[in-house]
């Protein structure tokens, strides 16, 4: 007779075949027998996360590495919680399995008042996922996670939902269900005619532009080649580093600088790779690109989403930049005169950004100084952030930056820590505001219970200082509910066991970050910016607030 195991233990099983090594997740009635078995196999490290919002966040930010990140959630209220992380994993475009629980099969949907109930749950779930399924037989549990999976990893990559009810995780099923890993669907191959047809468009520009998004995360070679042969590069800031800072045709993330504005209304074709072109990015769509523009994109309805392209090209970046790469032979646009041209208006850019950052640039340069080459920054949505953190932080590889791309506040903790268990050997800086942290300040209790290699510095202001500045630029000046009650985050983390700093001098910069980041494992700095000076910024710059 087969070999008879309980769902829970079959979905263990069918994860092992994953190679998965982490799943983040909040035990609860509702999921036990899941965690059971991970726990009784010993074989995948489970982080109790203090908040389910933080479990799929810190699943999110390991799938950016790993290919594939795991959440384990309970039903119901715990769901929901999870779901504005969600959404951030499908702005990311994240890989992620994010499995939840559900009441008795018997009385789904029933509006009992039965515990942990939600009515129409895989609604929310369907509305904050890729995709989102319900198991309804035991027998196909596994059948549907492999297609969950499936769905998570096959580009566009994206979070994918599962609820399971409780009786059918606990369900007997034949050990045999449990089969091979399924790969994900893969992309048709680049046509040749397709590529020759581009390479001569390309040939015919004196100077193109090339718009890197994190759909070209992986071509790194490519695009250097291509760098190389004179074509210009810009990147979203999720995608820096694909090109390192210190090439001499990179233009980094300074979208909204005048002297790389300049730069680009001088180039005379746009080519988009795997970037959604956002709004934070572009001025609301108003910064101009030049024409002809062509656009490549895995996603058929990514075509002309945001700007009105002469062509787009349904194509894995990597495979296609790399097929135009192989044509390059030397030097094929632009000149030495050219490459001063950029430098000088990424200087310029940088310059300026370092003046609106006042004592705080130095800041980034203790960092930069104090942090290994393979170090890694996470940065929730803050001031410091979005100035010093987004665009004058080196980026010399891909991934090497990781924030939110759907602007919420919050996520930089939890972020830090997913990101410091998927790479161990790499110190990771967790930089967040006091207002974000607060969202999910339990979360330090789980960095210092896992000993995640990060060094969280808080940036404290008393409050929320990006609304202070949008309130400052757009509503003439009138403060209200900005002004938040904040620990001494420095005794709170000593409290939880962890080495903490505070800094209120900007001559003090070097000496803290360069002791907190020589000593393993997690520690915190807070910076108690009142003591050193305001930053100011008003939210990115935009045509109008709404």
């Amino acid at each position: 007779m087969s070999e008879m195991i309980t769902v829970g233990e079959a979905i263990a099983r069918t994860l092992e075949q994953y190679q998965v090594d982490a799943i983040y997740g909040v035990i609860s009635i509702h999921n036990l027998p899941i965690a059971d078995a991970v726990g009784q196999r010993g074989n995948i490290r489970f982080v109790p996360a203090r908040g389910e919002a933080g479990s799929v966040t810190m699943a999110d930010a390991h799938g950016r590495f790993s290919g594939l990140g795991v959440a384990l959630t309970s039903t119901g209220a715990g769901a929901g919680n999870a779901v504005g992380a969600l959404v951030e994993a499908m702005n990311a475009c994240t890989p992620l399995l994010h499995l939840t629980g559900q009441v008795e099969k018997a009385w789904l949907d029933a509006d009992t008042g039965f515990i942990h109930e939600t009515r129409d749950q895989l609604t929310f779930l369907k509305a904050s996922s890729k995709r989102a399924y319900r198991i309804s037989n035991a027998n196909q549990a596994i059948a549907i996670l492999h297609k969950a999976i499936q769905d998570a990893q096959t580009p566009p990559c994206g979070p994918v939902s599962v609820e399971i009810p409780i009786d059918i995780q606990g369900a007997k099923i034949p050990a045999s269900l449990v089969t091979a890993a399924v790969r994900p669907a893969t992309p048709a191959a680049v046509d040749a005619a397709t590529v020759d047809a581009l390479w001569a468009q390309l040939k015919q520009a004196k100077q193109p532009l090339l718009w890197l998004g994190g759909g070209a995360l992986s071509s790194a070679a490519a695009v250097k080649k291509l760098a190389d042969a004179g074509m210009t590069v810009i990147s979203s800031t999720h995608a820096r580093g694909v090109l390192p800072d210190n090439h001499r045709a990179s233009l980094r993330a300074f979208h909204n600088s005048p002297s790389v504005e300049a730069i680009m209304e001088s180039c005379d074709f746009t080519l988009v790779a795997g970037s959604r072109l956002r709004s934070n990015e572009t001025r609301s769509w108003t910064l101009t690109l030049p024409e002809p523009r062509v656009q490549i994109d895995i996603d058929p309805a990514a075509a002309s989403r945001n700007y009105l392209m002469d062509q787009t090209i349904i194509a894995d970046c990597g495979a296609l930049l790399t097929a135009l790469a192989a044509k390059a032979q030397g030097r094929e646009w632009g000149n030495s005169a050219w490459d001063e041209q950029v430098q000088q208006a990424v200087v310029a850019a940088e310059q300026g950004l370092r003046e609106q950052c006042g004592a705080y640039a130095g800041l980034n340069d203790a960092i930069e100084h104090a942090l290994p080459d393979d170090g890694i920054l996470v940065r929730d949505i803050t001031v410091s952030g979005s100035l010093w953190g987004s665009r004058l932080f080196r980026a010399h590889q891909p991934l090497k930056n990781i924030h939110s791309l759907a602007g919420a506040i919050g996520m930089g903790l939890p972020m830090a820590i997913g990101t410091a268990i998927a790479n161990p050997q790499h110190k990771v800086v967790g930089l967040v505001g006091d207002g974000g942290l607060s969202l999910n300040l339990g979360e330090l209790a789980t960095l210092a219970q896992e000993k995640a290699n990060v060094t969280l510095l808080i940036m404290n202001d008393g409050g929320y200082g990006v609304m202070r500045g949008i309130q400052d630029k757009y509503f003439g000046g009138r403060q209200y509910y900005n002004e938040l009650h904040t620990p001494d985050f420095t005794a709170l983390a000593q409290a939880i066991g962890l080495q903490a700093w505070t800094v209120n001098r900007a001559e003090d910069f070097q000496a803290a970050m360069t002791e907190a980041l020589a000593m393993p494992g997690p520690s915190v700095v807070e910076v108690r910016m009142g003591e050193i000076g305001a930053l100011r910024f008003a939210g990115p710059p935009q045509k109008t607030l709404y």
